[in-house]
């Protein structure tokens, strides 16, 4: 496995077309869209690492899947009378869909989704204490109390999150949101500045994986649940070619990194920050093709 993603990352390092970074997001636009990383954590315990896999970025709507975990934990089935379970076939911050479904996002993953799960663990509690909460899920899914969220990255997206507000406010309009749209959208954009490496990452994939001494965050229904809409909804409406091109459940992030799962294998975390058309990593795609192809890894046998 080593030797494997080490040749993917020589591979991947020749390549000239890298996308372009998330420059609508000022922080973002200034990371060198020259890195790209990986982390394997595989379900015997065992961990492999290439490239810029310990370089911290951005995680962005990956952090939607930690979100949608804690949302579940907390109100249960509940959450599917808010939000949807349907691929979008729209780009990630499409009002057009919220129009006409009267309020109701259609996954969990796309930028309304994403608002009413924000909003599910936001109840009853300050944006500090449910950011708290957020970031104890994910350090204990990680083992790693050294997460935090970017600051810098928090206030670059909150001043330029026009379209979000927007959703915000269309969610609110439709009885969607039990907070208030500027607490819900602070939260947010917190939320999605949280900072972690490929390595830290992929260890915090794991409690989407069966593996002997990981932690146990999920009932083994959830897990099965979410992994289901990684596959169908986690990269926008690029998600019918990752399913196509990979075969695994994904979640992918504007930061440029990729957290997918081989269900009962491993965790894999990728990151390059140039993006292609869709939204998600150029790189960390390609990378994500060639391991799958190479390991035989797919949920389709």
């Amino acid at each position: 496995m080593q030797d494997l993603i080490d040749e993917i990352a020589a591979t991947l390092s020749t390549r000239t077309d890298r996308g372009a970074v998330a420059d609508y997001i000022p922080e973002l636009a200034k990371v060198d869209p020259d890195q790209f990383g990986i982390a394997i954590a595989m379900a015997d315990g065992s961990l492999h690492l290439a490239g810029d896999a310990e370089t911290p970025f951005s995680i962005q709507s990956v952090s939607k899947v930690f979100a949608l975990a804690l949302a579940l934990g907390r109100v249960g089935d509940q959450l599917w009378r808010r939000v949807g379970r349907e691929p979008s076939g729209q780009s990630f911050n499409s009002m057009l869909l919220l129009e006409r479904e009267e309020g109701i996002p259609r996954n969990p993953f796309i930028n309304a989704g994403a608002l009413v799960t924000t909003d599910t663990y936001l109840a009853g509690s300050t944006p500090r204490e449910a950011l708290g909460h957020l970031l104890r899920f994910v350090r204990a899914a990680a083992d790693d109390e050294a997460i935090h969220i970017n600051q810098a990255v928090a206030r670059s997206e909150l001043e330029t999150a026009h379209r979000n507000f927007a959703l915000a406010h269309y969610l609110a309009s439709f009885g969607n949101l039990q907070n208030g749209p500027d607490k819900v959208l602070g939260t947010y954009c917190h939320q999605c500045a949280i900072d972690m490496s490929c390595r830290q990452l992929a260890l915090a994939g794991r409690f989407l994986i069966e593996g002997k001494g990981f932690p146990r965050l999920l009932t083994r229904e959830r897990q099965r649940r979410i992994n289901a809409l990684m596959m169908t909804c986690g990269h926008y409406d690029g998600s019918g070619d990752f399913a196509f091109r990979v075969g695994l459940p994904g979640k992918s992030g504007v930061g440029g990194g990729i957290l997918a799962i081989a269900p009962g294998r491993a965790s894999i975390a990728v990151w390059s920050p140039g993006l292609n058309r869709y939204g998600n990593s150029s790189l960390g795609t390609e990378a994500m093709e060639i391991l799958a192809r190479r390991t035989g890894w797919s949920v389709f046998g």
